[in-house]
């Protein structure tokens, strides 16, 4: 097959103890998905269905344990946001999937970042329009490797938290989700067929805040190591 120019290449993810790459397909992610991060961007946290939104795969960054990866801070924004969140790892597909049978489709969970042009989606809410500005640009997603779910089961409790430069601005609980994994693979099937490849970013606790260039963030979840990752 001949292409007016050469594709970009399979973006992966490496999963932990093993040489295979999780290849990602397409990237979801939950909105206001902790009721403390909910009040603190001024909304009622009652339990409404879940909404979700899209990145781009060039979003992702990969990074490596032992490494500290790196993000542009990105033009148009003077109001650069962190939210540390679960992400969740679909191994098989399908639609309409039942909460009962959801864990059954997943591969495993990981450490990501879900990086915001807070400014812009804030202006662009407010007037109603779509948030891919404020969301949806290069670098938006760093991630680090994934963790089989047959190494460290299905996730339902366990420290979230996110330092800046030492200092803690993040720190809950994923039992907290408003929506639990399983429920949120409910919805998301409901409206798209998921498929292996497909990441869903759950959502964050409460603590976003801003980070400058020269920054250097690290994010955690319980047995699922850490995320290092400086703003330059």
């Amino acid at each position: 097959m001949n292409f007016v120019f050469a594709p970009e290449p399979q973006i992966s993810v490496p999963v932990v103890g093993t040489d295979a790459h999780f290849p990602v397909r397409r990237v979801y992610c939950v909105g206001r998905n902790y009721a403390a991060h909910a009040r603190e961007m001024g909304f009622d946290p009652d339990r409404e269905p879940p909404f979700f939104f899209c990145k781009p795969n060039n979003s992702i960054v990969v990074v490596t344990p032992g490494t500290v990866g790196q993000i542009a801070y990105p033009p148009g924004t003077n109001d650069f946001q962190h939210e540390i969140e679960l992400v969740v790892a679909i191994g098989k597909g399908g639609s309409d999937i039942s909460v009962e049978n959801a864990n059954e489709h997943v591969f495993g969970y990981a450490v990501g970042l879900d990086m915001t042009r807070r400014d812009l989606q804030l202006k662009l809410r407010d007037k109603g329009r779509p948030w891919e500005l404020g969301k949806a640009f290069d670098q938006s997603a760093p991630i680090a490797p994934i963790y089989a779910a047959s190494a460290v089961g299905h996730l339902s409790k366990g420290e979230i938290s996110l330092t800046v430069d030492g200092t803690d601005r993040q720190r809950s609980d994923i039992e907290k989700l408003i929506w639990s994994v399983p429920e949120v693979i409910n919805h998301l099937s409901q409206y798209f067929t998921l498929e292996p490849g497909d990441l869903i970013y759950t959502g964050t606790p409460e603590g976003v805040g801003k980070v400058e260039r020269g920054q250097t963030m690290v994010g955690a979840i319980s047995g699922l190591g850490e995320l290092h990752v400086r703003v330059i």
